[in-house]
């Protein structure tokens, strides 16, 4: 089938590629040309385990390919995949829908045989239903045109995997024929036994704001847990792992630390408060305020118990940051905890030195008056204090009695609860984690594994 995915970013890209990769002739459009010309090329804009090898591969089979041109996107395919951003509005919860509105309105015109436009971006409910009075009003007479919705679930790091091999389908149709088309392009997920659910495209619109808000809200409890630990002298992470075991609950995304973050579940959160209210049930969602307050409360806790660590004043402080994502594996720095921490102990006097993964390039585009360095030694290095604030692999395979060496106060603030306390301390190390008793509060006891990184940084 011939398929075109507007919006080569990071759904866009990741989508395009993994439709070609499933035998689908696929061309990507967008309105940045160079872009365009990098992907043409083969090479992806941005770092996602993966999806280089599979643009590489299917670009140079042909069966995908890249233009910049709404007229030759309508030209070649029966299908259209929106994927364009939905940003917050500024001065606004809500979310801005200028980039799926400019979408429908060059495709429509152009389209001259029966087509289906599908949208993936996050959207307010209510979206398809107006859009497709948009693109009755500017298809051409006669030809059949009709809007449905499909919304994405990707993780961030997972993406590859979470397009071929999705936990679920969601199809917003409005007809058989619609439904049948979407059954189509997913043929071979389908045959592998994925979940296919078909429903009205105002259900399908909800589902993506509500399994994040969903999400959202069990990250937020359990970091408020954290709070309350802190307080009672308890261990969050021994609490969370009780909890997990009720299978009314679950284990994952219990895991206490900075927070999420990102482009999505932020916004998301925030467009969904902004639209019930709209909707006149804005009442119903009011505990996503608190959700969202809790959330940003983490990182001002962090920079108070960081600041404490190194003895009630950053003046003059040498602060090593490991971590600037907002997860790990992404070079993703949008919304990031861990670079707003950094910023703003950066604000009140100290040196930051940073190292990341895959992130610097991104992180010194938005903060260039940041230190940054290409290991993590290099960032520990002379250091009053040492934070972690991203959880990627490699921290956790850190020699401590290496980096206490070179550190001016073997000093750390774990904020991701993922290293192993205790192993640190041995090496000579001050350790502090957000909701963990320092030191152990029954010291004979082995103290509860650290929460692998998977219930914390697979959001989108």
């Amino acid at each position: 089938m011939r398929l075109t995915v507007i919006g080569t970013g990071y759904l866009g890209a990741v989508h395009a590629a993994c439709m070609a990769d499933s035998g689908h002739e696929v061309l990507g459009v967008d309105v940045d040309a160079r872009k365009i010309a990098r992907l043409a090329q083969g090479s992806a804009p941005f770092f996602e385990p993966g999806l280089q090898e599979m643009l590489t591969r299917n670009v140079e089979s042909g069966r995908l390919r890249f233009t910049t041109s709404l007229r030759e996107a309508a030209e070649f395919g029966q299908v259209h995949f929106v994927c364009v951003g939905t940003p917050q509005k500024e001065n606004s919860q809500a979310a801005d829908l200028r980039f799926v509105d400019a979408v429908v309105e060059g495709l429509a015109p152009y389209l001259r045989r029966p087509s289906l436009i599908v949208g993936k971006s996050t959207v307010p409910a209510g979206t398809t239903a107006r859009l497709t009075v948009r693109v009755d009003a500017l298809a051409p007479e006669g030809v059949d045109v009709e809007v449905a919705w499909n919304p994405e679930f990707l993780r961030e790091g997972h993406a590859v995997e979470d397009t071929l091999r999705p936990d679920r389908i969601v199809a917003g149709v409005s007809s058989s024929r619609a439904d049948a088309v979407l059954r189509d392009v997913y043929a071979p997920m389908l045959r592998a036994g994925v979940p296919y659910i078909s429903t009205t495209p105002a259900t399908a619109e909800l589902v993506k704001v509500a399994a994040n808000s969903f999400l959202a809200t069990k990250i937020s409890f359990i970091n408020a847990m954290a709070e309350v630990c802190d307080a009672a002298g308890a261990d969050v992470v021994t609490l969370a792992e009780a909890l997990g075991h009720d299978t009314r609950i679950g284990r994952r995304f219990l895991a206490a630390g900075l927070g999420f973050g990102g482009g999505c579940l932020p916004k998301d959160i925030r467009a969904f408060m902004a639209r019930a209210g709209e909707l006149g049930v804005g009442d119903s969602v009011a505990f996503l305020h608190q959700v969202d307050e809790i959330n940003g409360r983490q990182r001002r806790r962090t920079v108070d118990i960081a600041r404490d660590m190194a003895g009630g004043d950053f003046t003059g402080r040498r602060i090593g940051v490991l971590g600037a994502t907002f997860k790990p594996d992404s070079d993703d720095v949008r919304d990031s905890p861990a670079l707003a921490v950094a910023a703003a102990i950066h604000r009140q006097g100290a040196t930051v030195r940073l190292y990341d993964p895959q992130g610097i390039e991104n992180a010194r585009s938005v903060m260039p008056q940041l230190e940054y360095v290409h290991d993590a030694t290099k960032a520990c290095e002379g250091a009053d204090l040492v934070l972690h604030l991203t959880e990627w692999p490699e921290f956790r395979r850190l020699d401590p009695a290496v980096l206490a060496a070179s550190a001016a106060v073997p000093k750390i603030l774990d904020a991701r609860n993922t290293l192993d306390a205790a192993l640190w301390r041995s090496a000579g190390w001050t350790v502090r984690a957000l909701g963990r008793p320092t030191p152990p509060a029954l010291p004979n006891q082995q103290a509860a594994a650290p929460v692998a990184s998977a219930y914390s940084s697979d959001l989108g």
